[in-house]
C-alpha cells in the first residue's frame, strides 16, 4: 500500500513539472520590425510625408535699446495691435534728466554762436574800415568758428538723448498679434532682452526636416500638400520658400520652410502639420522599368535576392526569399530586369536577419 502510495507521489510530481515546463517553454512570439519600400519604376512619381510645426510667417521679437524698469504696459497675450500702438514704455527718468540737460546746454551755444556771429561781424566791418587789426579780425573769426562747433556739438548731443528716450518706448512695428509676452508691470529689463513677440503677416509657415536622401530633389517653389490632425478634413496648399544649405546638428536633417498663402485663423503658430511632397519625374523614356534601393539587394549563391514582405494589412507581413535579375546601377537604385512587380513590398534593412517564412511588423 504505501509503494502504491508513492508511485501516486511520484507521477502527480511529475505530472507537475511537465505541465510547468510546457508553460515556460511556451514563450510569448517576438515578431521583428522591419523597413521596407514599395517597389517603383524608376520614372514614377513618389510621395512622402514629413512632420513640421506651424509659424507665423513674420514674428517679430521686441526688445528695449536700453534698460530700465516697466511703468507703463499695454500688451497682453493674443491682443491684436495696429502699427504704431504703444505696447510698453519705460520708466526713463534718468534719459528725460539728461534730455532736458542737452536742451539746456543747447540753448546756452546757440547764444554763444550769435554772440560770436555779431562780434565776428562787427569786427569785420572795423577790419575793412581800419579801425581794427587783422589779429582782432582773425581772433573773432576763431571764436565764431569755437562756438558754431559746439552748437553743432551741443546739437548732436540733444539728438543723442532724444533716441534714449524713444529707447524707452515699444510701439507696435507692423499690424498683428502678440504671441508672448514676457515681462510684467514694474519689472527690470535689460538692453536687448526680448519682452514680447509679434505675429505679425497674414501668411503661415511649416518648418521641417528632410533627411539627406531627398533634400537635392526639393526646390524653391515647389508645390507641397500641408494636412493637419488638429483640423480635419481639410488640406492646404503650400509651397518651399527656404532651403537650409547646412544639417541641423540636433536633428541631423536639413530645415525646409514651407508657406501656406491665407490660411486664414484655423491655423495657429505651435500647430503640428504634416507636409506631403511629390518627387520624381515625368518624362517618359525607355528606362521606365522597376528600380529597387542598393540596400534591399543581397547576394549568395544562386545570385541575387530580395526580402519579399507578403501582408494583407500593411501592419504584419511574412518574408519571402525571391531570386532577381539585376540590371544596370541608377542614383535610385537597381533596376530589376525580372523576379518582381511593381507594388511590391521588400525590406530594406537587416537582410542578413530575416528568414523565410518569418513573421515581421511593418515600420
Amino acid at each position: 500500500m504505501k509503494y502504491l502510495n508513492h508511485s501516486l507521489a511520484v507521477l502527480i510530481s511529475l505530472s507537475i513539472l511537465s505541465a510547468c515546463k510546457s508553460k515556460e517553454e511556451k514563450k510569448e512570439e517576438v515578431i521583428k520590425p522591419v523597413r521596407y519600400e514599395v517597389v517603383s519604376k524608376l520614372n514614377a512619381e513618389k510621395v512622402r510625408s514629413y512632420s513640421g510645426v506651424a509659424s507665423a510667417s513674420n514674428e517679430i521679437e521686441l526688445s528695449f535699446r536700453s534698460s530700465g524698469i516697466i511703468s507703463v504696459l499695454k500688451a497682453k497675450v493674443g491682443q491684436r495691435v495696429k502699427k504704431g500702438d504703444l505696447l510698453m514704455r519705460l520708466d526713463n527718468v534718468q534719459a528725460q534728466l539728461a534730455y532736458e540737460q542737452s536742451v539746456s546746454a543747447l540753448k546756452s551755444a546757440q547764444s554763444a554762436m550769435n554772440t560770436a556771429k555779431s562780434s565776428l561781424e562787427r569786427s569785420k566791418a572795423l577790419y575793412e574800415k581800419g579801425s581794427h587789426s587783422l589779429s582782432d579780425y582773425e581772433t573773432a573769426k576763431n571764436a565764431f568758428q569755437s562756438a558754431l562747433d559746439k552748437h553743432e556739438s551741443a546739437k548732436r548731443k540733444k539728438e543723442i538723448d532724444q533716441s534714449q528716450i524713444n529707447y524707452g518706448y515699444i510701439y507696435a512695428p507692423k499690424n498683428g498679434v502678440l504671441a508672448s509676452v514676457d515681462i510684467s508691470l514694474n519689472e527690470t529689463v535689460g538692453s536687448g532682452q526680448v519682452v514680447a513677440v509679434l505675429n505679425a503677416g497674414d501668411d503661415v509657415n511649416v518648418l521641417v526636416g528632410l533627411p539627406e536622401n531627398v533634400i537635392n530633389k526639393v526646390s524653391i517653389g515647389m508645390n507641397t500638400k500641408v494636412n493637419l490632425s488638429s483640423i480635419e478634413g481639410k488640406e492646404f496648399a503650400g509651397n518651399v520658400i527656404e532651403i537650409s544649405p547646412i544639417v541641423d546638428a540636433n536633428t541631423s536633417t536639413f530645415p525646409v520652410k514651407i508657406d501656406i498663402p491665407s490660411p486664414g485663423e484655423a491655423i495657429k503658430p505651435g500647430m503640428v502639420a504634416n507636409v506631403i511632397f511629390t518627387f520624381g519625374s515625368n518624362t517618359k523614356d525607355s528606362s521606365n522599368q522597376l528600380v529597387v534601393p542598393v540596400k534591399a539587394v543581397g547576394e549568395d549563391g544562386s545570385g541575387n535576392f530580395v526580402m519579399l514582405i507578403e501582408s494583407s494589412d500593411n501592419k504584419f507581413g511574412v518574408i519571402k526569399k525571391q531570386t532577381i535579375v539585376l540590371g544596370e546601377l541608377t542614383n535610385d537604385g537597381f533596376v530589376v530586369l525580372s523576379g518582381l512587380s511593381e507594388g511590391q513590398l521588400i525590406a530594406t534593412a537587416g537582410l542578413q536577419t530575416l528568414l523565410d517564412k518569418q513573421k515581421v511588423k511593418l515600420q
